[in-house]
């Protein structure tokens, strides 16, 4: 499936497809992995959940500073209504 394809509107309850992040995407990936430190993490696709706020799965290349080593994984991100976005799992594919 590609990343570049149409979005549908977001269903309450429901994740969207995988599309490529927008501005607003990166500003919350961003925010929520501020001061991680380890395994760098660059987001390629984005897939969202309308939620209480919304409920952000972000595919990555995921790399270790110093090492050849580089995998996919799934950051999982919380942006409440009111607050600052945060990480609430990194999922190794």
């Amino acid at each position: 499936m590609s990343t570049k394809e149409a979005v549908r509107p977001a269903v309450l309850g429901g994740w969207s497809a995988y599309h490529d992040l927008t501005a607003e995407d990166q500003k919350v990936f961003d925010e929520a992995m501020k001061g991680f430190v380890g395994v760098h993490y660059k987001p390629f696709a984005v897939s969202t959940q309308v939620v209480a706020g919304m409920n952000y799965r972000f595919k990555c290349e995921a790399s270790m500073p110093l090492s050849d080593a580089v995998w996919e994984a799934i950051v999982e991100i919380f942006k409440p209504l009111d607050g600052k976005p945060y990480v609430t799992g990194i999922v190794r594919m």
